[in-house]
């Protein structure tokens, strides 16, 4: 059974269909819903932040992190307030709180499956972009490609665990839009043991041996991304995340298990993308369950001539990249990108 603590958003929360044990409205200090509810037993709090007394003051979250168990803890944040931005969220992550949304369908999604910290840490990297905007001061994660003194270099791998689940075009798609965005000459693409990056033409996407690693990191260390299709090479320490492309049809998933009965044991850490994904919502939630892990991302077919919202979306996930929108603040983070909470 569920517990709410509702304040300005309660209309909000009078559409959510969950059971209910207790229910509470109003204005507390963060220790009196600690005393609250220390030592009452629950199974998820949904918590309205406006029922908190300075509710904008990092203080009052720490101590309910303290006192209570943030992990059965979802945080109702106002939409559109300075709560919701990448700097306050990021201080949120810092106190142990990773369940927070700004919506029903959030709520529904985090009383089944919670957060950790690899789902948002790539709101850590938005704080750290928009910071860099703001201060002009050097960030490792992200930087203008024209301004040398921000200069970056990162290492992104991409590995297929389904048989053919497409990391060579995704990683194709990828390069594609982050050269749009910080120019060709700063993004390259490499593959390892295979020639098929020669049939996109593509003089920014090379076939590598594995013998020819480390040389060709050297050689493009001036490069800001380098994006890496890793095939059967299994040493990928040389790059800073690796995702793992799971194609989710039957077939697939049933060759994959028959392979290896333990393979989604050892994807329980790791950033899996469903790739190829005819996938919803529900069906997401499903396959998480079944398998055991948790998905990063859910990626519908795409037709790789064209640019995808869906690959912007994704990038933004990984906290690498700056879209432009009329809608975005001076940081060039849009609000509604931050919650990766949900799969598209």
């Amino acid at each position: 059974m569920n517990v709410i603590i509702a304040n300005e958003q309660q209309n909000q929360l009078n559409n959510l269909d969950v059971d209910v044990i207790k229910s509470v409205t109003g204005q507390y200090d963060a220790t009196e819903i600690v005393e609250m509810f220390k030592s009452f037993f629950y199974s998820k709090m949904i918590l309205d932040v406006t029922a908190i007394k300075k509710h904008e003051d990092i203080k009052s979250y720490e101590i309910i992190a303290k006192g209570l168990d943030p992990d059965k803890i979802v945080f109702l944040l106002p939409e559109g307030t300075r709560l919701c931005t990448p700097n306050f969220l990021s201080h949120l992550i810092a106190v142990g709180i990773y369940n927070f949304t700004t919506n029903i369908s959030g709520i529904k999604y985090l009383l089944k499956k919670s957060n950790t910290l690899q789902d948002v840490e790539h709101i850590k990297r938005m704080a750290n972009i928009q910071t860099s905007n703001e201060t002009g001061a050097a960030v490792a994660d992200i930087s203008s490609p024209t301004d040398q003194s921000k200069k970056f270099n990162i290492v992104l791998g991409v590995r297929n665990v389904t048989d053919h689940a497409g990391a060579t075009t995704f990683v194709y798609m990828l390069k594609k839009e982050l050269a749009i965005n910080f120019g060709a000459e700063n993004v390259m693409a490499m593959e390892i043991d295979k020639s098929d990056f020669q049939l996109f033409n593509d003089k920014n996407m090379i076939s590598i041996k594995q013998n020819e690693i480390q040389s060709a990191l050297k050689k493009y260390s001036n490069v800001n991304i380098i994006l890496v299709d890793l095939n059967s090479y299994s040493d990928d320490s040389f790059c800073e995340d690796v995702y793992y492309l799971i194609e989710p049809s039957t077939v697939k998933l049933n060759r994959l298990v028959r392979k290896n009965r333990q393979v989604f044991q050892t994807l329980t850490d790791r950033k899996v993308v469903l790739n190829k994904s005819m996938l919803l919502n529900n069906d997401v939630l499903d396959f998480e369950n079944e398998a055991g892990i948790k998905v990063f991302y859910n990626m519908p077919p795409l037709d790789e001539r064209k640019r995808n919202a869906v690959i912007n979306d994704f990038l933004s996930r990984l906290g690498v990249f700056r879209k432009n929108s009329n809608n975005q603040g001076s940081s060039g983070i849009s609000a509604n990108k931050i919650f990766g909470l949900f799969r598209k």
